[in-house]
């Protein structure tokens, strides 16, 4: 928040003697650490007045203003909050405001969720869709609302329009914490205030909002509980219950001692490091304790999104992204549950990262920072772009920099691949990532696994299964170029990996489906991915009945071993000041990923005919 005083003080043009854009302009300055846009700078200017001189018309004048409120573990900022209290129950009442300066706003075509503003070069988000937004974040983790939550209600205020100018933008459902008014409808705005807001000081609601704790709410973890922890039960076994009671111990220590503790558990794939995140994460929102799950993947949050959160909305807001906690405060919850943690990257900061927020602090270091029990589960072999750095030696040090206590469990078994791990062993054999190298396949009754001569014959194969009642997906090594720019005029997918006379598009990019296809994120979930082949970035993370790899030109084998050619990757990753020891070791570590994701069986060709001439060798 850069500044809260009350609505007549706003608007007495003597009280501040007209400094208050400088004001906010110091503040932001402060707290930043880079000078606001002059864009924001013009609204302080234009549109505060407006909804402070409606507030002395309301004769609401006592109600607080608090400027530019920061909504919990986000940088998003709302407008405006006005605190006060509600003039039917007597309980503090708050209205979330988002100002908007615009004259007119169209809504984008067939997607009124979004909108078109002169000013504007890309669409922006239906203001009555954005104020909606932050009044359920607000009440997600602001403790002051747990008891109540209607006390929050939201609305866009565009002063500057007329109803002619904006009325496309009703498309989007209004309700309580979703509305909006225009400048010809100030008389209805005034009476809206009014219906929230009585004529009384509103300083009390403002310091309990203000002091209020930052955590999900009860109503929050019991609904998260019901559907991470009750939906699913989940058994967990040996290595992977001790995992869990390490972390419930370490939640309980911290309690205890205030001292953070880093858990750390690490394990190949399938052997249960989600299931173990999940089960973490329902019985701390049973207990009643504030806990986030976060990953570097966009597909794995964006399905761990839908699937937990696929009834209730307001569970997706617990799954979290690394890079969302760059300007968290120091233990803001108690526990961050850091899942697929080998994403890791040297720092969070981006190329759309404000200036200020560009410091070259660590990511395992903001991470750990952010929470008490900090929780890393991750696969060092899984490692597969360049920048990712997530190991269990980078974490210990890391750690030990902080001078906190630091606990790591490994886990032996597994539950992929039809829980094989002679067949883990082979695969990491065959890549040569640990053993002395590729040894022939002995089939052990628990995985199957193949080898084809061509893709049409792969894709057969695998569609036999998907008739048969199992779930399939054909993924493939990085050697084809992805198109990502899909266009509405397109009546067909694009045919990116070509094989001869074969192909397929990849996955489809972007985060809408497209002529039947879904979303990337969703590809690995959706039974219409079958239909695409999946890259290593749309399948980590993921697992399927039946999994087709496609090995490219990118790693083939030459009398005897494997040799990498970079020139024969398209991963836009893969920069030229990439040594190629570390592309070596990524393209290895693709193909394992890949290999990796079949529970009960895997069928794998090669596009290299010596390649194909030794996995016959290998696979009876």
């Amino acid at each position: 928040m850069l500044f809260r005083e009350s609505a007549a003080s706003l608007a007495n043009p003597t009280r501040l003697e007209g400094r208050l854009t400088e004001i906010l302009t110091e503040n932001f300055l402060h707290r930043h650490g880079y000078q606001p846009r002059s864009s924001e700078v013009r609204s302080w200017e234009h549109s505060i007045p407006a909804l402070t001189n409606a507030l002395v018309e309301a004769g609401l004048g006592e109600v607080e203003i608090l400027l530019e409120y920061g909504l919990p573990l986000t940088s998003k900022r709302a407008d405006a909050v006005l605190a006060g209290v509600h003039p039917a129950s007597g309980e503090p009442s708050y209205v979330v405001v988002e100002l908007k300066q615009w004259s007119e706003a169209h809504p984008e075509e067939d997607d009124p969720l979004r909108c078109r503003v002169p000013s504007y070069r890309d669409p922006v988000l239906n203001p009555i869709e954005q104020v909606r937004g932050y009044c359920d974040y607000l009440v997600s983790f602001n403790g002051a609302l747990e008891r109540n939550p209607e006390s929050v209600t939201g609305v866009a205020f565009l002063h500057n329009a007329t109803e002619f100018g904006v009325a496309g933008l009703r498309e989007v459902e209004e309700d309580n914490r979703g509305r909006m008014f225009t400048g010809d409808q100030r008389g209805a705005f005034l009476d809206y205030l009014r219906s929230r807001l009585a004529p009384k000081p509103g300083a009390a609601a403002a310091d309990d909002l203000l002091q209020a704790r930052v955590k999900p709410s009860r109503q929050l973890m019991a609904v998260a509980a019901d559907e991470v922890r009750d939906r699913e039960q989940f058994v967990l076994l040996d290595e992977q219950r001790l995992a869990y009671e390490t972390v419930m111990a370490a939640v309980r220590k911290a309690r205890r001692s205030k001292r953070k503790q880093v858990v750390v558990v690490t394990g190949g794939p399938g052997s249960g490091k989600s299931v173990i995140a999940l089960s973490v994460l329902g019985d701390l929102y049973r207990r009643g304790v504030p806990a986030l799950h976060a990953t570097g993947s966009q597909s794995f949050t964006k399905t761990m999104r839908k699937v937990a959160g696929a009834r209730k909305p307001e569970v997706q807001r617990l799954f979290r992204y690394f890079n969302s906690f760059m300007d968290a405060e120091p233990n803001d919850i108690d526990v961050l549950v850091c899942d697929e943690a080998h994403r890791l990257r040297k720092t969070s900061a981006n190329r759309y990262t404000a200036a200020a927020l560009r410091t070259g602090r660590p990511q395992v270091a903001e991470l750990i920072d952010a929470a008490r029990v900090p929780v890393f589960l991750l696969d060092q072999h899984q490692v597969v772009r360049p920048g990712e750095m997530g190991t269990v030696e980078q974490i210990r040090q890391a750690a030990d920099e902080q001078e906190v206590d630091f606990t790591l469990v490994e886990l032996d078994s597994q539950f992929r691949c039809g829980g094989s791990d002679a067949y883990l062993r082979w695969v990491t054999g065959l890549l040569a990532l640990e053993d002395d190298g590729p040894i022939e396949w002995k089939p052990d009754g628990k995985v199957q696994l193949s080898t084809v001569d061509g893709p049409r014959e792969l894709e057969d194969f695998l569609d036999d299964k998907r008739a048969q009642g199992y779930g399939a997906r054909l993924s493939a090594g990085y050697c084809w170029r992805w198109t990502t720019k899909i266009t509405p005029a397109m009546t067909t997918l694009p045919a990116d990996v070509v094989i001869g006379d074969w192909s397929k598009p990849w996955n489809l990019f972007g985060d809408r489906s497209f002529l039947g296809a879904p979303p990337a994120p969703l590809w690995a979930t959706d039974p219409a991915g079958f239909g695409q082949v999946g890259c290593v970035y749309t399948a980590q993370g993921f697992e399927y009945d039946w999994s087709g790899v496609i090995m490219g030109p990118d790693l083939v084998w030459r009398t005897d071993r494997w040799v990498v050619d970079r020139t024969a990757s398209k991963d836009p990753s893969f920069a030229k000041a990439t040594p190629d020891e570390d592309v070596d070791r990524l393209i290895r570590n693709t193909y394992k990923v890949l290999l990796t994701r079949g529970m009960i069986g895997t069928v794998v060709y090669s596009t290299d005919p010596e390649t194909r001439e030794k996995l016959r060798s290998l696979i009876s």
